[in-house]
């Protein structure tokens, strides 16, 4: 999925505001309407938190009943300077790029786009599909380094496992607990998808460097000592080496951390960049049909950018 807010393009990330130990901010979400009958919660950017670590985008949507809806309908749509993350727990999306690539994502399975310098795709629910839709779409920001490097797409159907007593995980992206996650990374961060059962407690090893958030996916779950409901996200700071986890029902959570990101990010649409001039080339370059390449096979036209505010850039920083 796309689209990050169409206000002023703002700059984020830096590590003057990331906490030196553990706290506890609850971010509310807030609803928006994305791709024919989704309906998405934004977890991230928020008022209260812009990154963690890397990541830098996070919308939860579902469980919705889809049997007699289209589903997720996303038309091709541009990217820079990001990676995206496509995570299910029920339904299937199709994934279409700029690149050729044609794939259905399945729960438990990694969809992850590197935008680079330039991509563009589309996502869909197949024609027939799954009663249910439910999952998480995510944007990890690329360093300097890597953000002009060359587009692609990973699929892996098969990625590491944890067990602890009461909890099961998979690591979506980097390690934990000894298990490291196949997908392409270019900061130290880390993605896991925890289910615990009811009843069940565990203390989760992390990594004090980091700064980590919790989102519930589904159940009633306790986080350091903090009631969550599905889709609330808990920010948790950094210092921890631990994190008391317990099960007040059957659930499953969406643990995010990183290193905090060292650069400022300018974001704005679809588009992670280090100046408002560079947000404007991209957003010409789409509109042109320059630079982005074609998404075949999607019934449908692409997304046209949506103007540009004509507010200069406001330096927000990760929590303005």
């Amino acid at each position: 999925m796309s689209e990050s807010d169409q206000s002023a393009p703002a700059v984020r990330g830096g590590r003057d505001r990331v906490p030196a130990g553990p706290v506890r901010e609850l971010l509310a979400p807030r609803e928006t309407a994305l791709g024919g009958s989704t309906v998405v919660r934004r977890l991230l950017p928020n008022l209260g938190r812009r990154m963690v670590g890397a990541w830098c985008f996070v919308d939860h949507y579902g469980p919705d009943d889809i049997a007699d809806e289209p589903g997720m309908q996303v038309p091709p749509h541009p990217h820079i300077g990001l990676q995206t993350v496509s995570w299910l727990h029920e339904g299937e999306v199709l994934h279409r790029d700029s690149l050729g690539s044609l794939q259905t994502v399945r729960p438990r399975e990694l969809g992850l786009m590197t935008a680079g310098r330039a991509i563009s795709h589309s996502e869909e629910s197949p024609r027939e599909h799954a009663r249910l839709l439910h999952g998480a779409q995510l944007w990890v920001a690329l360093p300097d380094a890597h953000r002009h490097t060359a587009p692609a797409f990973e699929h892996h159907a098969d990625l590491p496992e944890i067990t602890a007593a009461g909890l099961h995980g998979t690591v979506i992206l980097g390690s934990l607990d000894g298990a490291t996650s196949p997908g392409t990374v270019h900061t130290p961060l880390v993605g896991v998808d925890l289910t615990l059962r009811e009843g069940g407690s565990t203390r989760l090893p992390l990594e004090p460097d980091f700064e980590y958030a919790v989102l519930t996916m589904s159940g009633l779950t306790e986080v350091d000592g903090v009631r969550l409901e599905p889709g609330s996200m808990l920010y948790l700071g950094s210092g921890r080496s631990e994190l008391p986890l317990r099960a007040l029902a059957d659930g499953s959570l969406l643990l995010l951390g990183g290193e905090p990101f060292e650069e400022e990010i300018v974001m704005w649409w679809n588009f992670i960049g280090r100046s408002g001039e560079e947000i404007t080339r991209a957003r010409t370059d789409w509109m042109s049909g320059a630079r982005f390449g074609t998404v075949h096979g999607y019934d449908g036209a692409p997304v046209p950018a949506p103007q540009l505010p004509a507010t200069p850039l406001k330096a927000r920083g990760r929590l303005g």
